[in-house]
């Protein structure tokens, strides 16, 4: 649909293009300015549309992991049968699996986009805002547990997602200046000083996840 909004762009220059006098000229410009307007609009919607279903993705997974909000009853009893569990055997703890087909998802998507989308334009409208409404979800969803101290698993969750989710973006061309933005900023904080809390708490610490960079995570991603 993008390509066919392009393809009307370019061929909406060539209609009616015959050399008719200055009034024909004005009518000539004012319809192929109404046409441009058409077209940004329906692009406009079209990126809201399909940003709307990738939200709606990652809500789902946030969903997920609400249900091992502090006082909630899966939360409370999952503490209890693992306690009750690791008496007499290892328990498995919860792994990736959430985040990773998450990141997936996106990749997907992102290589789907480039390889049917020509103009390129229209991807980096579409990335920025996606990348954008990500974050914005991911912070409204810390922020309603401002006063509750996260799960070891939802952290580790979201920060294996918050840092796969901005590297890829970066290298799918979207700014620094969009990276970054004050939204990022706030969820990176809370997430350092829930991993720094986890730390202490946590015996065996998030087993290498963390918000900080290093070079193992950059060749484990290869």
């Amino acid at each position: 649909m993008f390509n066919v909004m392009v393809d009307a762009k370019a061929q909406s220059t060539k209609l009616c293009s015959m050399e008719m006098g200055q009034e024909f000229a004005k009518m000539w410009h004012q319809y192929h300015s109404k046409i441009d307007e058409l077209i940004e609009e329906t692009v406009k919607e079209m990126i809201t549309l399909l940003v709307a279903k990738f939200v709606t993705i990652l809500e789902g997974v946030l969903a997920k992991l609400s249900r091992y909000d502090e006082g909630t009853l899966f939360s409370s009893f999952l503490s209890f049968t693992v306690k009750a569990a690791s008496k007499y055997v290892d328990v498995p703890k919860p792994g990736m699996d959430v985040a990773d087909a998450y990141v997936t998802f996106v990749r997907h998507s992102q290589d789907i986009l480039r390889d049917k989308v020509n103009e390129e334009m229209y991807i980096e409208r579409l990335f920025d805002q996606w990348y954008n409404s990500s974050m914005n979800v991911i912070c409204t969803w810390l922020t309603d547990r401002m006063d509750l101290q996260l799960h070891i698993y939802q952290l580790k969750t979201l920060i294996r997602m918050v840092k796969k989710t901005y590297r890829d973006f970066r290298l799918q061309g979207v700014l620094d200046s969009t990276l970054n933005s004050k939204t990022y900023e706030t969820i990176r904080n809370r997430l350092t000083v829930e991993e720094a809390t986890a730390s202490v708490s946590e015996g065996g610490g998030l087993q290498g996840i963390s918000m900080k960079d290093s070079d193992e995570e950059d060749e484990e991603d290869d």
